[in-house]
């Protein structure tokens, strides 16, 4: 568990850390350099979860050798379906990172929401629902691997 105090706001107490592939980790299908250790570190405090519609059928591939497990959705409604997913871990522990109007819901439903901004852009819903915005996954992973950044971005 990852249990970070945020000043003037509440607790959060971490165990899943869930994350888009295409667009957030990945463009075009490839996973993105420097993610897997980065994963892998923060794999040692949180149960990681990639829940992708593997769009280029790569993710359990470029996923080898990172501490994760996959979890592929179908094309329909998936807002709803990775919404449907953290609430079966609870929500309440559960920090998720996306970019697509798919990840709105997930997003707006964990107990911290990430949203970055890259190569495939974002989806404003994403942006809004989100507590913290980034331009790069790494960065949005080093808060939580350096967790006083994260304290520094939403304490009141």
């Amino acid at each position: 568990m990852l249990t970070i105090e945020i000043p003037g706001r509440q607790t959060l107490e971490l165990k899943y850390l869930v994350l888009d592939f295409n667009g957030t980790l990945a463009q075009d299908g490839k996973l993105l350099p420097d993610i897997a250790p980065r994963l892998n570190l923060l794999a040692n405090q949180l149960q990681v979860y990639i829940v992708s519609a593997d769009t280029f059928g790569s993710v359990e591939k470029e996923l080898e050798e990172v501490n994760c497990e996959v979890k592929i959705i179908g094309p329909d409604l998936q807002n709803k379906a990775k919404y449907e997913f953290i609430k079966t871990l609870n929500c309440v522990h559960v920090v998720a990172i996306g970019n697509g109007y798919n990840d709105s819901l997930m997003l707006k439903n964990s107990a911290l929401g990430l949203g970055v901004i890259q190569a495939e852009g974002a989806s404003s819903d994403t942006i809004k629902a989100a507590a913290v915005v980034g331009t790069d996954v790494r960065d949005l992973l080093d808060l939580l691997i350096y967790p006083d950044r994260l304290k520094a971005t939403l304490r009141n």
